[in-house]
């Protein structure tokens, strides 16, 4: 535990390098503490907090900078999250208000307006779609000489689509026989339908059809949804390090260590994980703030932002609760209902 002005030196340093990225001083600590106390006292005060593992000293000549546990203090004593401010509360209601159409638009721009409302990069984990996840429409397009897309629309909302690359080039005429075959084959039925579309007796159609409802068949997603990223690009901002910023953008991409990542920090019990209490290494620079949402009162899938270390966790905060619990609205008004099986609720 730490006396009361302790907690204050170490509150006003942490405030401050989150606004300025640089250390702190002990002159600028007295100046805006407000404890009334000279630069000299607050100086040997935040030499023992350095003993003790709270604050940082990058070089002799330079002021402090938080540790993780500087960090972890300072969320720790936050008494919650803070309101949204006006404007962006209204984003919210805005967005929410307006939003229709498929879950997974509605997933990945939730992850856009997540970002845009904390500035750091921002991830929607989806919920499994639900079982046996009958398909609504399907469809297969040319994207070039060699390349299908399938595309399923599922009941729930959800859509599914797989990359076909084709040996022998196959023409418009092929595809629409083929995306016939296969749309008639599962009509209403479910992904995992047993069994492949009666043979048309054109050998480069009946090839197509049944690689497609082959590629179908499996899902792409990792464990646990598909992964939404919004605002990756806002990373770059946060760290000066070229080599960090590599690294926090090739994280975004690995979908798997991402719903790995999100699960533990949940299942933890916590709603913030500081540099390396969230355990992957490639991350010691970065802090996840993440909330569940959920459906009809079942967990569904998780919402965070990740950003650097000296992210403003109050806003980080207001901005994840506040979003989780409109995203949980929408669906459950949508009727969605998220698969029961183990990896569906993160």
């Amino acid at each position: 535990m730490l006396d009361e002005r302790k907690a204050a030196i170490l509150r006003a340093v942490v405030e401050c390098h989150i606004r300025t990225a640089q250390p702190v001083s002990s002159a600028h600590v007295a100046e805006m503490s407000g404890l009334g106390v000279s630069p000299a006292t607050v100086r040997n005060e935040m030499v023992v907090l350095e003993q003790e593992g709270y604050l940082l000293q990058p070089h002799s000549s330079a002021g402090r900078v938080p540790t993780d546990k500087g960090y972890r203090f300072f969320v720790d004593s936050l008494t919650g999250p803070s309101p949204l401010e006006p404007r962006q509360a209204e984003l919210v209601r805005l967005f929410f208000a307006r939003t229709h159409g498929e879950i997974e638009r509605l997933l990945a721009e939730t992850s856009g307006l997540l970002s845009s409302l904390t500035d750091y990069a921002a991830v929607v984990v989806a919920p499994n779609a639900p079982e046996p996840g009958r398909v609504r429409s399907l469809h297969l397009v040319k994207l070039a000489p060699h390349l299908v897309l399938a595309v399923a629309v599922l009941g729930s909302g959800a859509v599914e689509r797989r990359a076909i690359e084709t040996p022998a080039e196959v023409s418009d005429d092929e595809v629409d026989r083929a995306s016939g075959a296969v749309a008639t084959w599962f009509a209403g039925g479910p992904l995992d339908k047993v069994g492949s579309p009666a043979p048309t007796g054109e050998p480069t159609v009946d090839a197509l059809a049944s690689a497609a409802v082959e590629a179908l068949r499996h899902p792409e997603s990792p464990e646990g949804g598909h992964v939404f990223v919004g605002g990756a690009a806002r990373m770059a901002a946060a760290f000066e390090a070229v080599g960090t910023i590599r690294t926090v953008l090739g994280i975004l991409e690995e979908q798997y260590v991402l719903v790995s990542l999100l699960r533990d920090v949940i299942d933890r019990g916590l709603t913030v994980a500081i540099g390396a209490e969230h355990g992957l290494q490639p991350l010691a620079d970065c802090s996840v703030v993440v909330a569940p949402y959920e459906v009809d009162g079942e967990r569904a899938g998780t919402v965070g932002v990740l950003g650097p270390t000296r992210m403003h966790y109050d806003q980080a905060l207001a901005a994840v609760a506040v979003v989780s619990t409109k995203l949980s609205q929408a669906l459950s008004e949508s009727g969605f209902a998220p698969a029961s099986s183990p990896g569906g609720d993160l």
